[in-house]
C-alpha cells in the first residue's frame, strides 16, 4: 500500500486590533535654533499634549510606526527632516516664519490578534 498524506482540516477565526499609539509634540520656531538654513530642535524644546516638556522623542518602530512633521500646518515630506530621540533636524528651514508652529506626530502600532479555533 502506498504512503498517503493525512491533512488536518481546521477552521479558525482571527480578530486583529491595530491599537495605534499616537503622540504629538509642539514647538514654535525660534530663529536661534536655525544655523546656516538647518533647523535643529532639541527634544527639550518640545511640549506634549499636556504642555509638559519632552525629555526624549519616542522612536517610530521600524515597519510598525511612522513620523509626521507639520510646519505652519503643512505636512512635510519625509526626506526633508530626520528624527532621533534627541532632536528633529529640518535640512531646509529657510522661509519658515519666526514663531511658526511645528508639530511632530509619532505613531506606533501595537497590534493584537486573537484566534479562535472553531473545529
Amino acid at each position: 500500500m502506498p504512503a498517503s498524506l493525512f491533512k488536518l482540516v481546521i477552521d479558525a477565526q482571527t480578530t486583529t486590533t491595530t491599537k495605534p499609539n499616537v503622540q504629538r509634540f509642539f514647538y514654535q520656531l525660534n530663529t536661534g535654533d536655525v544655523d546656516n538654513g538647518t533647523l535643529t530642535i532639541v527634544a527639550a524644546s518640545f511640549v506634549d499634549d499636556s504642555g509638559d516638556a519632552v525629555v526624549t522623542i519616542p522612536t517610530a518602530v521600524a515597519d510598525n510606526g511612522y513620523y509626521m512633521l507639520l510646519i505652519n500646518g503643512v505636512l512635510q515630506q519625509e526626506g526633508l527632516y530626520t528624527v532621533t530621540e534627541n532632536n528633529v533636524v529640518v535640512t531646509d528651514a529657510t522661509g519658515i516664519p519666526e514663531n511658526a508652529p511645528i508639530v511632530l506626530v509619532v505613531t506606533n502600532f501595537d497590534p493584537e490578534s486573537d484566534t479562535t479555533i472553531i473545529s
